[in-house]
């Protein structure tokens, strides 16, 4: 799986999981798809993604 399609799962599964606990849950749980939100504009123009940062310190080194 490429790092691009796990990032895009992990985004995308917060998301839907923030917005189904603001609406089952409470309003408030509808701060985090909005952090997300406000963090992928960031990425946008810094090129900083906490999402890519943490997959490749995870990354399995890979064998010579």
């Amino acid at each position: 799986m490429s790092q691009r399609s796990l990032h895009d799962g992990i985004v995308g599964a917060v998301i839907t999981v923030g917005i189904l606990l603001g609406y089952y849950v409470s309003p408030a749980w509808l701060l985090l798809p909005g952090i997300i939100g406000v963090t992928l504009i960031q990425s946008a123009f810094t090129g900083f993604c906490p999402v890519y940062y943490t997959l490749e310190k995870l990354e399995k080194p890979k064998a010579a």
